[in-house]
């Protein structure tokens, strides 16, 4: 079969909710994938994080290798062996109390917002069924009923309707709006330390910071969305580190799971995850004895905080280089570490023919929106990796 062949497949028995560039990818190590046709193409999205040790990095193979052979899944109904240790493991790597294990980022977000509503009424003692949570202007927070309820994207909320009431959306990066928006009836607000989706937007110096203060001061939880942004990505374990602040519940997921699986958590604060008991939120297959034998590999990779420096040092030279594209069609780039949004000046090519171009030149990136073009390479690629992924941006946008 050619690669044709394949997108015709995909495209007469798939749900078209995707518009994929017209790569069809058979093979993959490390930063560099390989297509039907034997083509090799550089990764430089790292399937949006999830890929941030690079594609099968054979410390995580081996771990679902072994698990494989051992026991896959028991449900929640027993125990099992991984579990704990993964729990325990995860909460000492991010330095919180209490870990939710779950499947996708979308469930983590979802379990978020259920837990910040019940801790509002047991413990806050905000009136049942009044409580509110404030979220950010161009947040994307996954693609469930509830969350889209309080997008601002037309294209993932139009047409979905009726919408989940409870939600206040104020600007992102304005915390005088957020102030306003607080109320007695305030559980939470959920945030993204760098918004991804919107285009990797980057909140103003202290925002976070003062975001932070507001919660302490109204007694309202600060959930950090670091589905994306976490683990890495930036060049610290999360985002909010690069501000000095510390959340009461992160949602994790994507780079958790390795490349190999979906695994996502929410971590925390224990009297506030603590107000779950049995029976009142749950999944199959969240916390399962393969996601966690590769979530346990995943925070042994984490531990020696070598990714963290690596992303912290070559996201500087990839933000030098890119930095030096301004003028020369480039409006702007913005973003940490290894995680850039490269804003295409006006009157060019769009992001998305950007990225068909690189396609077609061997380098695999992704447009966001019609002006930006997203880039994250995984944290295990090389300088010299990296320099030819650049070299490549800098020949289409000189055209």
């Amino acid at each position: 079969m050619t690669a044709a062949d394949f997108v015709t497949l995909d495209e007469q028995w798939s749900t078209h909710n995707y518009h994929p560039l017209p790569v069809v990818i058979a093979a993959a190590e490390g930063a560099w994938v390989t297509d039907v046709d034997g083509r090799r193409y550089l990764d430089f999205l790292a399937g949006y994080s999830a890929l941030n040790f690079g594609h099968r990095h054979p410390a995580l193979v081996a771990a679902a290798v072994e698990q494989l052979g051992r026991v896959t899944l028991t449900s929640r109904a027993f125990h099992h062996d991984q579990l704990g240790l993964f729990c325990r493991e995860l909460a000492e790597l991010t330095g919180t109390e209490m870990v939710l294990p779950m499947n996708s980022g979308a469930e983590a977000v979802e379990s978020a917002l259920k837990v910040a509503r019940k801790w509002a009424y047991q413990v806050k003692g905000v009136p049942d069924g009044a409580a509110e949570i404030i979220v950010a202007g161009s947040n994307f927070h996954g693609r469930t009923t509830t969350i889209i309820s309080f997008s601002t994207d037309d294209t993932a909320r139009a047409g979905f309707g009726p919408y989940t009431p409870g939600f206040r959306v104020v600007k992102y990066g304005d915390t005088q709006a957020l102030a306003d928006a607080i109320t007695p009836r305030t559980a939470a607000v959920l945030v993204e330390p760098v918004q991804g989706e919107a285009g990797v937007l980057t909140p103003p110096t202290g925002y976070l910071r003062e975001v932070r203060q507001l919660c302490t001061d109204n007694d309202v939880l600060l959930i950090a969305d670091e589905i994306q942004s976490g683990l890495g990505r930036t060049g610290t374990l999360f985002a909010c580190e690069h501000d000095g602040v510390t959340a009461d519940l992160y949602t994790l997921g994507k780079a958790l799971g390795g490349g190999i699986l979906p695994v996502s958590a929410v971590v925390g604060r224990r009297d506030v995850l603590g107000v779950l008991q049995p029976g009142e939120h749950g999944s199959t297959f969240g916390g399962n004895p393969l996601a966690c034998a590769v979530g346990r590999a995943v925070l042994e990779l984490l531990r020696s905080g070598d990714y963290l420096a690596r992303s912290a040092s070559l996201g500087t030279h990839l933000h030098a280089r890119l930095g030096s594209l301004v003028g020369h069609g480039v409006a702007e780039v913005r973003g940490r570490g290894l995680w850039a949004g490269v804003e295409i000046a006006p009157g060019g090519l769009t992001a998305r023919e950007v990225s068909e171009e690189l396609m077609r030149r061997g380098v695999l990136c992704k447009e966001t929106h019609d002006t930006t073009l997203r880039v994250a390479p995984p944290l295990m690629i090389s300088r010299a990796d990296l320099d030819l992924g650049v070299d490549t941006i800098t020949e289409v946008l000189a055209r």
